[in-house]
């Protein structure tokens, strides 16, 4: 009598956490997105783009302001006071001495100088210009008319004083600080300018991506639309923080290294200022950018849904190029606390110093209510306008869709 065959016990499938199908379609969304070219490309650029404005600023302060003038038959008094003219009008002088005017006038003409002084303690001294130079000439001429006042005292007799040194007290004394600060900010606001945009439209491709493929059915048959919608935010939002602080780090490191600025704690605290913001920005754009591209159903419709969203953006990109300038303006305030426009406009006041703590806190909670709504809303317009693949979705259709 042959044994019984025995089945074997069918396994049983749990059904996944919430948690847990969120974190899928976050490794799914960075997995994807580290290895598309556009995203390296990409993050190439703003770091060539970075280093590129180290080095420029290097260059520019290495340079600084040199005047360089040409001397026949001065002396060691006439060097000296060409120097010291250079020093009043916040220039660098090199004097090169020539033994004739024709030498002079050979270099002036070749532009290895500025400018030549011919007989600076003559009656009638002359000045050698390649073309007509205000700054040249008023330093020349206050070298020789300090020249030739001590030439006069000296042959009269008279012994002057040196005169008393000046006590400069500056009644802002971390002006300079804030101007440092507000650059930093300012170059982190356009960082964060150029990844809203592109995570912001990574979200929206990805979401008309899987409609059209028809892989949102497959995706949406094992989780709810709200799952797949925070995986999608978070998953990239984390990708985008991460490349923020690569960026960050790079930008830090390579302006204390290059010296192009002296304050590493008050440089750190804009840098983790402008972080922050982009958290609360992202948080704000990526939901509108999903519920926006949820309404299309090919990448030719994209633009159309999302172009006023990236208009907002530019909008406040360049509010933000004007708080620069002038901070306290009523534009610069005002817009520091319109939610979408905030996450540009604010580090800016912040940097300069110009926004005060109360400010902050009022936009920061302006910002995460408007995101409070922005998801809410943005996820019922997603959730009813997915699985609608014939063509364009308007808004008031995807609410209805969501509401049945």
């Amino acid at each position: 009598m042959s044994a019984p065959v025995q089945t074997p016990a069918r396994e049983t499938v749990r059904p996944q956490s919430p948690a847990t199908l969120v974190r899928l379609v976050a490794g799914r969304e960075i997995s994807t997105r580290i290895r598309d070219k556009s995203f390296l490309v990409g993050s190439a650029v703003l770091i060539v783009l970075i280093l590129g404005m180290l080095v420029f600023q290097v260059a520019i302060n290495s340079g600084g302001d040199t005047t360089r003038i040409g001397v026949v038959g001065g002396d060691a008094a006439t060097a000296q006071a060409l120097r010291a003219q250079g020093d009043a009008l916040d220039t660098r002088v090199t004097v090169v001495g020539f033994d004739d005017e024709a030498a002079a006038r050979s270099a002036v003409e070749e532009q290895d100088v500025d400018g030549a002084l011919l007989s600076p303690t003559g009656v009638q001294p002359e000045l050698l210009v390649p073309s007509a130079d205000a700054a040249v000439e008023s330093l020349v001429r206050g070298a020789v008319q300090g020249l030739a006042v001590a030439g006069q005292l000296d042959a009269a007799g008279v012994q002057l004083e040196p005169p008393p040194e000046v006590d400069v007290v500056s009644l802002d004394p971390h002006a300079e600080d804030r101007v440092e600060a507000t650059v930093v900010a300012l170059i982190g606001v356009v960082v964060l300018y150029s990844l809203l945009i592109l995570f912001g439209q990574f979200v929206a491709q990805g979401v008309v991506e899987e409609k059209s493929s028809r892989v949102v059915e497959l995706l949406l048959a094992t989780m709810r639309p709200w799952q797949l919608l925070a995986g999608k935010i978070i998953g990239l939002g984390l990708l985008g923080l991460a490349q923020m602080l690569v960026i960050a780090v790079i930008g830090v490191v390579g302006a204390l290294a290059a010296g192009v600025v002296d304050l590493p704690g008050q440089l750190i605290g804009t840098v983790l200022t402008v972080l922050a913001w982009f958290v609360l920005g992202y948080a704000f754009y990526a939901s509108v950018f999903a519920a926006a591209a949820s309404l299309v159903s090919r990448q030719e419709d994209l633009g159309s849904v999302i172009t006023p969203v990236s208009l907002l953006l530019v909008v406040g990109f360049v509010v933000s190029i004007q708080a620069a300038q002038d901070p306290t303006s009523t534009l610069a305030t005002v817009t520091s606390f319109v939610p979408g426009l905030s996450p540009l406009v604010m580090p800016v006041r912040m940097a300069a110093g110009e926004a005060a703590w109360w400010e902050v806190a009022t936009a920061v909670v302006l910002m995460l209510g408007a995101i409070a709504v922005i998801v809410r809303i943005g996820g019922r317009v997603y959730s009813g306008a997915l699985l609608r693949t014939s063509g364009k979705v308007t808004f008031r259709e995807a609410l209805r869709a969501e509401r049945s």
